[in-house]
C-alpha cells in the first residue's frame, strides 16, 4: 500500500490533510465503512480519491450529475490519474469501449452514475472487477427529507448486496441534519461506520441580506461592480432567470440563463461557457450547480430565497472554493414569499407519499422556510452564527465578516485583499493558463487555481524546487508546465 502522504504531495502538490481527511482515508484503508459530512470546498473529493491510488483494484464513485464526473475526471487527468466516467452523455459505443478498458485495469477510479448500476453490462463488470471502494458522492440524494433527492440512488444498496465481495462504503455530502444523515446510513445499509461531521463554517465567505428598494438596479449595479469576476445569481422560477438574463444583457452585461426547461443541448453549453469563463455570470434555478468545481466563484447572489437553509448554504458555497475572499447576498422581499409557500405545496410527479405523509412533509418544509425567515429579517443576530447553529455547530456570537457584524466595521476593499502580490505578474500567468486552457479543451482552473497563480505572483520561484513547495503543484503539472511558468517568471521585470 502506497503511503499517503506521498501520494498527497506528489499527485495533488500539498504538503498537508485538512481537517478531518486523513482520519477519513485512513479508516478506508482499515476496510471501514465511512459517513462524512464536509463543508464545500473542504476537499471530500481527496477522501476518496487518496485511498484509490494508495490500493490496488478500482474505486467506483456513485454520482448524481454529468457535469459534476466529467469535472472530476477531467481534474484527474490533469494530474496523471487513470480514471473514467460512465453515464447518459457517452454513446453506446463509448459505454461498451469504457466498459471494456474497465475490465482491463485500465482505470483506477470510475465515476458511474447511480442509474447505470444495476444494468446488465455493468453488473457483469462489477462482479468480475476487483472493487476496493464504493464511495457515494452526493450521498445526501438517498434520502426523501434531503434538498435533492434522486430515487435512483435507492439502486445503490440493491447493487451492492449483488457484488461477490462487499468493499469499504463511503458516504460524502456537504450539508446534513441529523434525520437525513441517518437516512443515508440506514439506505445504503453501512456497517459500523465511522461518521464524521467536518466544521461548517467557511471564514472567506462574507455573508449579507439585502432588502433593495429596486431589486434589478441593486443586481445592476452589484454585477457592474464586479465585472471582471465570475459569479452566480440563483433565482426561483425559470421565468425570473430568463427576465434576469435579458436585463444584464441589455445593460452590456454578458450573461446567460440556466433552468431545467432547457434543452440538454443547451444548458451544457451554458454550463461550459461558464466553467471555460466565456460567460461571467450566470442566472440559475436550483438545477444548476451540484457538484460545479469552478474554484474562482466570487459571488453569489440570491435573487429570490431559497426554502431551505441546506440549499441555501450549499448554492451559497459555490462561492469561494478557491480560499479566497468572495461574498454571498441575499435579497429579501417578504412579498415575495408566497411563491416558497406556493412551491413548497405543489406535489412532485410520482409522489411516493401517503396523504398522511405528504402533510407531515409539507408542514416540515414549512418550519424549514420559517427558518430562513428569521435568516433573511436578522437585524442583531449575526448570520453566520444563524447558519452554524441551524447545523447544530458552535459558534461566536460575532463573526466581523457578515452584513449585520459588519455595520460598524469595514469590510476590507479588494486593493487591500490584493495588496499582497503582485498583479500584473499574476494577469500574465492567468492569460498563459487561459493559452493552454484553449489548446486542450479543459478550464484553465484545472491547469492552475487562482490561489495557485497569486501564490507563484507573490513568491516568484526561480527552480523547479520552489515551484514544488507551492501548493497545488503536483509532479504532473510540474512535468507539463514547471518550466514555461519559471521561464515566464524569470523573464518578467
Amino acid at each position: 500500500m502506497k503511503d499517503i502522504h506521498t501520494i498527497l504531495k506528489q499527485t495533488y502538490g500539498y504538503d498537508c490533510f485538512r481537517e478531518g481527511q486523513e482520519k477519513l482515508i485512513r479508516a478506508i484503508l482499515n476496510g471501514q465503512d465511512v459517513m462524512a459530512i464536509l463543508p464545500t470546498g473542504a476537499g471530500k473529493s481527496l477522501c476518496y480519491q487518496i485511498p484509490a491510488l494508495a490500493m490496488d483494484g478500482i474505486t467506483l464513485v456513485v454520482s448524481p450529475l454529468i457535469s459534476l464526473m466529467q469535472d472530476q475526471v477531467r481534474a484527474l487527468l490533469s494530474v496523471g490519474v487513470r480514471a473514467a466516467y460512465l453515464n447518459s452523455s457517452l454513446t453506446p459505443g463509448q459505454i461498451a469501449l469504457a466498459t471494456r478498458n474497465a475490465e482491463r485495469g485500465m482505470y483506477k477510479i470510475i465515476y458511474a452514475a447511480p442509474e447505470r448500476l444495476l444494468t446488465e453490462s455493468f453488473l457483469r463488470f462489477a462482479r468480475s472487477a476487483d472493487i476496493s471502494l464504493l464511495a457515494v458522492d452526493e450521498a445526501h440524494c438517498i434520502s426523501q427529507w434531503g434538498q435533492d433527492f434522486r430515487p435512483a440512488y435507492l439502486k445503490i444498496r440493491s447493487f451492492i448486496d449483488q457484488l461477490p465481495h462487499r468493499p469499504p462504503v463511503a458516504a460524502f455530502t456537504a450539508t446534513a441534519t441529523r434525520q437525513v444523515s441517518r437516512d443515508i446510513e440506514d439506505q445504503l445499509g453501512l456497517q459500523s461506520p465511522l461518521c464524521y461531521a467536518g466544521g461548517m463554517d467557511r471564514p472567506n465567505l462574507y455573508f449579507g441580506t439585502v432588502r433593495p428598494i429596486d431589486k434589478d438596479a441593486f443586481i445592476c449595479r452589484y454585477v457592474y461592480t464586479h465585472k471582471d469576476e465570475s459569479g452566480i445569481i440563483y433565482c426561483l422560477t425559470r421565468k425570473e432567470t430568463e427576465r434576469i438574463a435579458d436585463m444584464l444583457t441589455s445593460h452590456g452585461i454578458g450573461a446567460c440563463a440556466y433552468h431545467g426547461g432547457m434543452a440538454d443541448e443547451d444548458r451544457h453549453r451554458v454550463q461550459d461557457d461558464f466553467v471555460y469563463d466565456r460567460v461571467r455570470v450566470i442566472i440559475a434555478t436550483n438545477a444548476f450547480g451540484m457538484g460545479i468545481d469552478k474554484p474562482d466563484v466570487r459571488f453569489v447572489l440570491h435573487a429570490g430565497m431559497p426554502s431551505r437553509m441546506e440549499d441555501y448554504y450549499q448554492q451559497a458555497g459555490r462561492a469561494g472554493r478557491d480560499g479566497a475572499r468572495a461574498e454571498c447576498i441575499l435579497l429579501f422581499n417578504p412579498q415575495e414569499l408566497e411563491i416558497n409557500y406556493y412551491m413548497i405545496e405543489q406535489t412532485p410527479e410520482n409522489d411516493p407519499l401517503t396523504p398522511e405523509q405528504r402533510k407531515v412533509y409539507v408542514e416540515t418544509q414549512k418550519q424549514y422556510l420559517q427558518q430562513m425567515i428569521y435568516y433573511a429579517a436578522s437585524r442583531q443576530t449575526c448570520l453566520r452564527k444563524r447558519i452554524l447553529d441551524y447545523f447544530g455547530e458552535k459558534s461566536k456570537s460575532s463573526c466581523g465578516n457578515c452584513s449585520i457584524c459588519c455595520q460598524n466595521i469595514p469590510v476590507p476593499t479588494k486593493n487591500q485583499i490584493a495588496a499582497a502580490y503582485d498583479e500584473r505578474l499574476f494577469s500574465l500567468l492567468k492569460a498563459q493558463c487561459k493559452k493552454w486552457a484553449l489548446f486542450e479543451g479543459v478550464p484553465s482552473y484545472t491547469i492552475a487555481s487562482d490561489t495557485m497563480l497569486r501564490e507563484l505572483s507573490a513568491l516568484k520561484p526561480q527552480t523547479t524546487a520552489q515551484l514544488r513547495q507551492i501548493s497545488g503543484f503536483g509532479e504532473a503539472k510540474i512535468r507539463r508546465y514547471g518550466n514555461d511558468l519559471l521561464r515566464l517568471i524569470q523573464q518578467y521585470k
